[in-house]
């Protein structure tokens, strides 16, 4: 892999964690300034050591790690400071590991879920992605689906409860009972 290749596979990794580190992050660094300064030297240093990263395994877990090591930096630097810190560094592994287990259930619901679309109507489908993929509002849903507010709020409702069901497995089918295609 070229040096170019490289720099646009990291960035787009990095594109598609950001939020999520940033998050993981600031969950552990109380102080936004703090976490932002964190943030940016697991940044550098997950490019500085990108070449150890083996591309198709979980980049978000290997950032994480990453981000993880700079907060117990962090607290060290802070500890000599102040005394004032809450958690205790073994406290924090235990919370970076369930914070990792609920990662690996959001993307197991998220494929999941994937799935439960798949098997919506077409019809259905549009209807989602007009209401949540573009964020349209629900009267501008109605509109371009011609339908009544009330009507599109109801077919709506009953697809999310659809959803619901397929993906916590309760439900056999994702067609939402009785109800009218547009």
């Amino acid at each position: 892999m070229n040096d170019d290749d490289r720099a646009e596979q990291f960035i787009q990794l990095l594109a598609q964690h950001e939020r999520r580190l940033a998050a993981y992050v600031i969950t552990f660094v109380p102080r936004s300034a703090d976490a932002d300064d964190i943030l940016q030297e697991t940044k550098l240093a997950l490019w500085r050591s990108f070449d150890q990263f083996e591309i198709g395994t979980n980049f978000g877990a290997w950032a994480r790690q990453a981000a993880l090591h700079r907060i117990f930096d962090f607290r060290r630097r802070k500890g000599r400071e102040s005394k004032h810190l809450v958690f205790s560094d073994a406290c924090l592994e235990q919370l970076a590991d369930a914070f990792e287990q609920d990662v690996h259930n959001r993307e197991t619901q998220m494929e999941r879920l994937s799935g439960c679309v798949a098997k919506l109507s077409p019809n259905h489908r549009q209807i989602l992605s007009l209401r949540y993929g573009e964020e349209l509002p629900v009267q501008d849903v109605a509109d371009r689906i011609d339908r009544t507010v009330t009507a599109t709020y109801r077919v709506l409702s009953r697809i999310r409860l659809a959803l619901r069901d397929c993906v916590c497995g309760t439900g056999d089918n994702v067609m939402p009972a009785s109800e009218p295609t547009p």
